[in-house]
């Protein structure tokens, strides 16, 4: 069975900046008055300051109006990461599926990921949990959706030199042994990403960004400067 995930801190409180304590402080003070009339807008961040890890268009907005806002323009793409170990790699996959702007993250097998690495980035991203490949893959067939792997492995075709499909999933392993024999098992291709020094692969996080901006270069609406 697949289900969504929350992650709402138990204090209730919005988390900092990630970088909170180091160096120069990032985000904005108080807003000065007059406050502005939207109902997107915190009061409690408007009268404190907003050091959240967000763009500039959302400072001051509340959790809710930026994920709604968010919802609007998410693009056609899902990632899904094996998760068997406790893979320190999938924080850093769900920051650059929120910066890519991905539909949603799948975490396959264990409920429980490192979230250090997201950088708060994951209380604006959906996130859904399957129990193993088999329930991911049956949820995947649903919704109409091809599962792509991305591993180097015999008989995988080049990222460089592939289309993806514009509604997919983008299948990814842990750090080490990669797609587990399941999981290829269930993908429709596997799309290798070219190398050309001496080592056997690259890190997981890394693999995954240079995928999902594969994508975007094909699909995103690029605004200009």
């Amino acid at each position: 069975m697949s289900t969504t995930e929350e992650h709402p801190d138990p204090t209730g409180a919005e988390p900092l900046q990630y970088d909170d304590g180091y160096g120069t402080a990032i985000g904005v003070g108080p807003h000065p008055e007059p406050w502005p009339e939207d109902s997107r807008h915190d009061r409690e961040l408007l009268a404190g300051g907003d050091r959240r890890n967000v763009v500039d268009r959302y400072r001051y907005w509340t959790r809710e109006a930026i994920v709604a806002d968010l919802d609007t323009r998410r693009h056609d793409f899902h990632v899904a990461v094996e998760n068997w170990g406790h893979d320190f790699n999938i924080g850093s996959v769900v920051r650059t599926a929120n910066a890519f702007l991905a539909k949603e993250v799948h975490i396959v097998g264990r409920r429980r990921w490192n979230r250090r690495g997201a950088m708060v980035t994951d209380r604006y991203q959906h996130v859904r949990h399957h129990p193993d490949t088999e329930a991911l893959t049956a949820w995947a067939a649903a919704e109409d959706l091809p599962i792509i792997g991305i591993d180097n492995l015999p008989g995988s075709v080049p990222l460089e030199r592939t289309v993806l499909p514009r509604r997919c999933v983008l299948l990814f392993g842990q750090e080490g042994p990669g797609l587990t024999e399941e999981a290829r098992r269930h993908v429709r291709t596997v799309c290798s990403i070219a190398q050309f020094g001496s080592t056997r692969s690259i890190n997981a996080g890394a693999a995954a960004a240079i995928a999902m901006h594969a994508w975007v270069q094909r699909y995103a609406e690029i605004d200009t400067p």
